[in-house]
Protein backbone atom coordinates (compact mmCIF):
# COMPACT_ATOMS: atom_id res chain seq x y z
CA UNK A 1 0.00 0.00 0.00
CA UNK A 2 1.17 3.58 -1.04
CA UNK A 3 1.98 5.70 1.95
CA UNK A 4 2.47 8.80 0.04
CA UNK A 5 -0.95 10.70 -1.22
CA UNK A 6 -1.21 11.23 -4.96
CA UNK A 7 0.03 15.01 -6.51
CA UNK A 8 1.13 15.51 -2.86
CA UNK A 9 4.24 13.44 -2.36
CA UNK A 10 5.70 15.22 0.46
CA UNK A 11 2.40 14.83 2.16
CA UNK A 12 1.39 11.58 4.87
CA UNK A 13 -1.91 10.40 4.28
CA UNK A 14 -4.02 10.83 7.28
CA UNK A 15 -5.63 8.02 9.57
CA UNK A 16 -9.14 8.57 7.42
CA UNK A 17 -7.39 7.68 4.03
CA UNK A 18 -5.27 5.26 5.07
CA UNK A 19 -8.16 3.16 6.19
CA UNK A 20 -10.02 3.81 2.92
CA UNK A 21 -6.91 2.55 0.93
CA UNK A 22 -6.91 -0.48 3.70
CA UNK A 23 -10.63 -0.88 2.63
CA UNK A 24 -9.81 -0.61 -1.39
CA UNK A 25 -7.02 -2.98 -1.01
CA UNK A 26 -9.27 -5.60 0.89
CA UNK A 27 -11.74 -5.01 -1.63
CA UNK A 28 -9.19 -5.92 -4.19
CA UNK A 29 -8.11 -9.25 -2.78
CA UNK A 30 -11.56 -10.28 -2.50
CA UNK A 31 -12.66 -9.63 -5.81
CA UNK A 32 -9.11 -12.25 -6.80
CA UNK A 33 -10.13 -14.99 -3.75
CA UNK A 34 -13.77 -14.77 -5.94
CA UNK A 35 -12.13 -14.98 -9.18
CA UNK A 36 -10.27 -17.43 -7.97
CA UNK A 37 -13.31 -20.04 -6.75
CA UNK A 38 -15.12 -19.03 -9.87
CA UNK A 39 -12.24 -20.54 -12.02
CA UNK A 40 -12.69 -23.67 -9.43
CA UNK A 41 -15.50 -24.15 -9.99
CA UNK A 42 -15.40 -24.16 -13.65
CA UNK A 43 -12.54 -26.32 -13.28
CA UNK A 44 -14.43 -28.87 -11.36
CA UNK A 45 -17.78 -28.63 -13.50
CA UNK A 46 -15.91 -29.56 -16.61
CA UNK A 47 -14.06 -32.12 -14.38
CA UNK A 48 -17.72 -33.05 -13.18
CA UNK A 49 -19.05 -33.39 -16.90
CA UNK A 50 -16.09 -35.31 -18.44
CA UNK A 51 -17.22 -38.06 -15.52
CA UNK A 52 -20.61 -37.60 -16.69
CA UNK A 53 -19.47 -38.00 -20.70
CA UNK A 54 -17.29 -40.61 -19.79
CA UNK A 55 -20.56 -42.07 -17.90
CA UNK A 56 -22.58 -41.45 -21.38
CA UNK A 57 -19.86 -43.10 -23.22
CA UNK A 58 -19.38 -46.42 -21.15
CA UNK A 59 -23.16 -46.91 -21.00
CA UNK A 60 -23.89 -46.26 -24.97
CA UNK A 61 -21.05 -48.89 -25.67
CA UNK A 62 -21.61 -52.20 -26.41
CA UNK A 63 -22.41 -54.28 -23.38
CA UNK A 64 -22.98 -51.10 -21.41
CA UNK A 65 -26.14 -49.61 -22.55
CA UNK A 66 -29.03 -48.99 -19.78
CA UNK A 67 -31.96 -49.12 -22.35
CA UNK A 68 -35.18 -47.15 -22.05
CA UNK A 69 -38.19 -48.81 -20.40
CA UNK A 70 -40.16 -48.30 -23.87
CA UNK A 71 -36.74 -50.38 -26.04
CA UNK A 72 -37.27 -53.51 -23.01
CA UNK A 73 -41.31 -53.26 -23.26
CA UNK A 74 -40.37 -53.57 -27.46
CA UNK A 75 -37.94 -56.55 -26.88
CA UNK A 76 -39.92 -58.46 -24.38
CA UNK A 77 -42.09 -60.45 -26.65
CA UNK A 78 -38.98 -61.58 -27.95
CA UNK A 79 -36.44 -61.91 -25.11
CA UNK A 80 -39.58 -63.86 -23.27
CA UNK A 81 -38.92 -66.74 -25.67
CA UNK A 82 -35.18 -66.58 -26.04
CA UNK A 83 -34.59 -66.61 -22.03
CA UNK A 84 -36.72 -69.40 -21.63
CA UNK A 85 -39.58 -67.77 -19.71
CA UNK A 86 -43.01 -69.42 -19.96
CA UNK A 87 -45.70 -67.07 -19.87
CA UNK A 88 -46.75 -65.35 -16.61
CA UNK A 89 -49.78 -67.37 -14.66
CA UNK A 90 -51.23 -67.60 -11.37
CA UNK A 91 -48.92 -69.89 -8.85
CA UNK A 92 -50.13 -73.49 -9.54
CA UNK A 93 -50.96 -73.36 -6.05
CA UNK A 94 -51.00 -71.32 -2.60
CA UNK A 95 -50.93 -71.65 1.13
CA UNK A 96 -54.35 -72.88 2.73
CA UNK A 97 -56.60 -69.69 2.92
CA UNK A 98 -56.25 -69.46 6.77
CA UNK A 99 -51.82 -69.65 6.21
CA UNK A 100 -51.55 -67.59 3.02
CA UNK A 101 -51.68 -64.02 4.87
CA UNK A 102 -50.45 -65.13 8.46
CA UNK A 103 -48.29 -63.24 10.26
CA UNK A 104 -45.80 -64.85 12.09
CA UNK A 105 -42.25 -64.17 14.00
CA UNK A 106 -38.92 -65.65 12.07
CA UNK A 107 -38.24 -68.54 15.05
CA UNK A 108 -42.03 -69.56 14.16
CA UNK A 109 -41.35 -69.19 10.23
CA UNK A 110 -42.05 -72.83 8.40
CA UNK A 111 -38.96 -73.61 6.05
CA UNK A 112 -38.96 -72.47 2.38
CA UNK A 113 -39.54 -76.02 1.10
CA UNK A 114 -42.95 -76.00 3.13
CA UNK A 115 -44.19 -73.27 0.79
CA UNK A 116 -46.21 -74.65 -2.46
CA UNK A 117 -44.13 -72.74 -5.01
CA UNK A 118 -40.16 -72.07 -5.15
CA UNK A 119 -39.62 -68.90 -4.39
CA UNK A 120 -42.72 -68.51 -2.78
CA UNK A 121 -45.45 -66.27 -3.75
CA UNK A 122 -47.58 -66.01 -0.57
CA UNK A 123 -47.80 -67.94 2.64
CA UNK A 124 -46.55 -67.25 6.33
CA UNK A 125 -44.56 -63.77 6.57
CA UNK A 126 -42.90 -62.04 8.57
CA UNK A 127 -45.28 -59.11 10.87
CA UNK A 128 -45.21 -55.82 12.17
CA UNK A 129 -42.42 -55.30 12.88
CA UNK A 130 -40.46 -55.43 11.12
CA UNK A 131 -42.90 -55.31 8.46
CA UNK A 132 -42.12 -55.85 4.21
CA UNK A 133 -38.66 -55.44 3.03
CA UNK A 134 -38.23 -51.72 1.30
CA UNK A 135 -37.73 -51.79 -2.24
CA UNK A 136 -34.00 -51.92 -3.53
CA UNK A 137 -30.96 -53.32 -5.11
CA UNK A 138 -29.71 -56.03 -2.30
CA UNK A 139 -26.06 -57.89 -2.47
CA UNK A 140 -27.62 -60.54 -0.42
CA UNK A 141 -30.22 -61.52 2.05
CA UNK A 142 -30.87 -63.41 5.28
CA UNK A 143 -33.23 -66.08 5.20
CA UNK A 144 -35.10 -64.26 7.84
CA UNK A 145 -35.20 -61.42 5.40
CA UNK A 146 -37.34 -63.47 2.83
CA UNK A 147 -40.31 -63.70 5.47
CA UNK A 148 -40.45 -59.77 4.98
CA UNK A 149 -40.24 -60.08 1.30
CA UNK A 150 -42.99 -62.28 1.48
CA UNK A 151 -45.18 -59.53 3.10
CA UNK A 152 -43.84 -57.02 0.71
CA UNK A 153 -45.24 -59.42 -1.72
CA UNK A 154 -48.65 -58.73 -0.11
CA UNK A 155 -48.42 -54.95 -0.53
CA UNK A 156 -47.88 -55.45 -3.98
CA UNK A 157 -43.76 -55.28 -4.60
CA UNK A 158 -42.30 -57.56 -7.06
CA UNK A 159 -39.27 -59.25 -6.91
CA UNK A 160 -36.47 -60.06 -9.27
CA UNK A 161 -34.65 -62.84 -8.05
CA UNK A 162 -31.45 -64.26 -9.82
CA UNK A 163 -29.30 -67.46 -8.99
CA UNK A 164 -25.94 -66.75 -7.66
CA UNK A 165 -24.65 -68.80 -10.54
CA UNK A 166 -26.11 -66.53 -13.27
CA UNK A 167 -23.81 -64.70 -15.92
CA UNK A 168 -22.22 -61.66 -14.09
CA UNK A 169 -22.80 -59.24 -16.89
CA UNK A 170 -26.65 -60.36 -17.37
CA UNK A 171 -27.35 -59.45 -13.54
CA UNK A 172 -25.29 -56.25 -13.92
CA UNK A 173 -27.70 -55.10 -16.56
CA UNK A 174 -30.48 -55.89 -14.13
CA UNK A 175 -28.93 -54.22 -11.17
CA UNK A 176 -28.00 -51.11 -12.98
CA UNK A 177 -31.80 -50.84 -14.31
CA UNK A 178 -33.44 -51.06 -11.24
CA UNK A 179 -30.41 -49.46 -8.73
CA UNK A 180 -30.90 -45.85 -9.40
CA UNK A 181 -32.66 -42.65 -7.94
CA UNK A 182 -36.80 -42.11 -8.86
CA UNK A 183 -35.93 -38.48 -9.79
CA UNK A 184 -32.90 -39.75 -12.39
CA UNK A 185 -34.84 -42.37 -13.67
CA UNK A 186 -39.23 -43.46 -12.42
CA UNK A 187 -39.11 -47.15 -13.48
CA UNK A 188 -40.83 -48.60 -10.63
CA UNK A 189 -38.13 -49.34 -8.58
CA UNK A 190 -39.19 -48.57 -4.98
CA UNK A 191 -41.97 -51.27 -5.34
CA UNK A 192 -39.15 -53.90 -6.87
CA UNK A 193 -36.95 -55.93 -5.21
CA UNK A 194 -33.57 -57.65 -6.62
CA UNK A 195 -31.28 -59.65 -5.15
CA UNK A 196 -29.89 -63.31 -5.36
CA UNK A 197 -31.86 -66.08 -4.11
CA UNK A 198 -29.22 -67.98 -2.07
CA UNK A 199 -30.05 -69.65 0.93
CA UNK A 200 -28.57 -73.01 0.81
CA UNK A 201 -29.56 -74.06 4.32
CA UNK A 202 -33.40 -74.70 3.26
CA UNK A 203 -34.00 -77.42 0.64
CA UNK A 204 -35.74 -74.87 -1.17
CA UNK A 205 -33.14 -72.47 -0.83
CA UNK A 206 -31.86 -72.21 -4.67
CA UNK A 207 -33.88 -71.75 -7.46
CA UNK A 208 -35.24 -74.74 -9.49
CA UNK A 209 -32.80 -76.51 -11.29
CA UNK A 210 -31.90 -75.02 -14.71
CA UNK A 211 -33.52 -71.54 -13.81
CA UNK A 212 -31.49 -68.61 -13.49
CA UNK A 213 -34.08 -65.63 -12.75
CA UNK A 214 -37.39 -66.04 -10.81
CA UNK A 215 -40.00 -63.05 -11.19
CA UNK A 216 -42.41 -63.18 -8.20
CA UNK A 217 -45.75 -60.99 -7.27
CA UNK A 218 -48.50 -62.24 -4.74
CA UNK A 219 -49.59 -65.27 -6.65
CA UNK A 220 -47.85 -64.99 -9.72
CA UNK A 221 -44.59 -66.84 -10.51
CA UNK A 222 -42.63 -66.76 -13.76
CA UNK A 223 -39.47 -69.14 -14.26
CA UNK A 224 -36.52 -68.32 -16.56
CA UNK A 225 -33.87 -70.31 -17.75
CA UNK A 226 -31.81 -67.01 -18.34
CA UNK A 227 -31.53 -63.76 -16.93
CA UNK A 228 -33.22 -61.07 -19.14
CA UNK A 229 -33.51 -57.40 -18.18
CA UNK A 230 -36.48 -56.99 -20.84
CA UNK A 231 -38.50 -59.77 -19.20
CA UNK A 232 -37.64 -58.44 -15.78
CA UNK A 233 -39.02 -54.88 -16.38
CA UNK A 234 -42.09 -56.42 -18.72
CA UNK A 235 -43.32 -58.65 -15.32
CA UNK A 236 -42.21 -55.46 -12.50
CA UNK A 237 -43.52 -52.90 -14.35
CA UNK A 238 -47.15 -53.88 -14.51
CA UNK A 239 -47.45 -56.20 -11.20
CA UNK A 240 -45.71 -54.28 -9.37
CA UNK A 241 -48.76 -51.82 -7.25
CA UNK A 242 -48.89 -49.46 -8.81
CA UNK A 243 -47.38 -50.02 -12.08
CA UNK A 244 -45.44 -48.23 -14.04
CA UNK A 245 -46.69 -44.73 -15.18
CA UNK A 246 -48.72 -46.57 -18.54
CA UNK A 247 -48.83 -49.81 -17.61
CA UNK A 248 -51.95 -51.74 -16.10
CA UNK A 249 -51.77 -53.17 -13.08
CA UNK A 250 -52.43 -57.01 -13.54
CA UNK A 251 -51.46 -58.57 -9.50
CA UNK A 252 -53.65 -58.97 -6.64
CA UNK A 253 -52.03 -58.48 -4.12
CA UNK A 254 -54.40 -57.69 -1.21
CA UNK A 255 -52.63 -55.17 0.63
CA UNK A 256 -51.95 -53.35 -3.07
CA UNK A 257 -49.74 -50.31 -3.04
CA UNK A 258 -49.34 -50.34 1.01
CA UNK A 259 -46.22 -48.78 2.22
CA UNK A 260 -43.07 -51.12 2.15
Amino acid sequence: MSTDVPGRPDRRPTKAERKDQARRDREAIQQRVSARRRRNRIGLGLIASGVVLAGVAFFASPGGTIPSPEELLRRAGTATEQAGCPAVEPAASFAPEDQDRVHVDASGAPPLSSYPTTPPTSGPHAPIPPGPLPGGVYDSLTLDEVYRVIHSLEHGATVVWYSPSAPTERVDEVRAFFDRRLQDAAVGQDRVIVAPYDFPGDPAGLLPEGRQMALVAWHRLQLCDRVDLAVAYAFTSQYSAPPVSGRDYQGEAPEAGAAL
